[in-house]
């Protein structure tokens, strides 16, 4: 199995440490899938930059409707996140 190695909040510095703090705004706590980008904060910074066009940008989907779709996509691919 495939070993991912994960920056903790506490030893995050520049960058990937400013996006730990917003990922903190957010939602209170750095989630794994979020510290799974960790070692190219460029990339978490882009993926989150898109995570929000998605579920926050101008759609005529309601927010509730595009959790929902996220919800049915990660389990149809047996995905936790």
């Amino acid at each position: 199995m495939p070993n991912i190695r994960l920056i903790d909040v506490d030893e995050a510095a520049g960058a990937l440490a400013e996006e730990y703090d917003a990922a903190l705004g957010r939602a209170g706590k750095v989630f794994n899938i979020v510290k799974a980008m960790c070692l190219n904060p460029l990339v978490l910074n882009r993926s989150m930059e898109l995570y929000k066009a998605i579920m926050f940008g101008t759609s005529e989907l309601s927010r509730l409707e595009r959790e929902l779709l996220a919800v049915v996509v990660s389990t149809a691919n047996d995905c936790h996140y």
